[in-house]
């Protein structure tokens, strides 16, 4: 007997859900309920089960997206994505290791839901403009356009530079390793002069409310974290198909993803909130 197409393509639809929402566990509501709505249909007559399935995950990623928006507005502090512990395999589909990195998914919350769909679907995905129109409920053409549109509204916000994982890793290293030892110069050094942090406690833990400019600002903050907690410890750990840092204070983790560009760290994204740090102990099943 073979395999029920939904348990073929979950890792898939999930991804897609995720990559849509920003949340793990609103992707999996998402996947619940597409199921639901799976088990009702006659399979026999699905030509492309995968194709269908993309569609129906689409459409209830978008209702869940319309309403997240809502209560987004309402959020405490600055809204991050919840960061995933995946495998290095997943860093091996360049691609895919972009589109969920923290800092895409960042650029991602930027777009309404038509746009980020169609760019979720057409960029990561590569699905023909047809079958988007068909899951989003609007002509090819006007498809067409949110393309485009998004595309450039993307461009305009991503990372300029890829960098290289080894590059990746030897940043993050000294960053982590400045951070356990509270020193200012080394922070310093490491940073962008024009570098942002952005943290995310969602009321329930210390975070800064608005995003931190300039390594002036960025690097004392830091340097004081060592001082002000009896035990700050940090781990590599791969979140979001990339290198990034676990952090423990005083036994209460953090997730820190880094954007690097020419040697320095430009963008300094911290996970807080313990609601969105359920996921960093299994890897996360992600495919393209």
């Amino acid at each position: 007997m073979s395999e029920d197409p939904f348990v073929t393509h979950r890792s898939l639809l999930f991804t897609v859900a995720y990559e849509m929402l920003g949340s793990a566990a609103d992707a999996e509501d998402v996947l619940q309920e597409s199921w639901l709505r799976w088990a009702g249909v006659d399979h026999a007559q699905v030509r492309e089960p995968r194709a269908y399935l993309i569609r129906v995950v689409t459409r209830q990623a978008l209702n869940r997206l319309r309403t997240l928006s809502r209560s987004r507005e309402d959020y405490v502090g600055e809204w991050l994505p919840e960061p995933l512990l995946t495998s290095p395999d997943v860093a091996e589909d360049v691609e895919l290791a972009e589109s969920v990195s923290i800092a895409m998914l960042t650029v991602l919350e930027t777009l309404g839901p038509a746009e980020r769909a169609v760019f979720v679907l057409r960029e990561v995905f590569d699905m023909p403009y047809g079958e988007i129109a068909e899951a989003i409920g609007k002509s090819a053409a006007a498809v067409r356009q949110i393309a485009r549109r998004a595309r450039e509204h993307v461009a305009a916000r991503r990372p300029r530079t890829r960098v290289s994982r080894s590059e990746q890793e030897a940043v993050l290293e000294r960053f982590l390793a400045a951070l356990r030892t509270g020193r200012l110069q080394e922070l310093m050094e490491i940073m962008a002069p024009d570098v942002v942090m952005i943290a995310d406690g969602g009321g329930l833990v210390t975070a800064a409310l608005t995003p931190l400019h300039g390594a002036e600002l960025v690097a004392p903050i830091l340097a004081r974290a060592n001082r002000v907690v009896n035990a700050l410890e940090t781990a590599t750990v791969w979140l979001n198909g990339e290198p990034a840092g676990r952090i423990e204070f005083d036994g209460e983790p953090a997730a820190v993803s880094l954007v690097v560009e020419d040697g320095r760290v430009t963008r300094i994204y911290v996970v807080r909130n313990p609601r969105k740090l359920t996921r960093l102990d299994a890897p996360a099943d992600l495919a393209r």
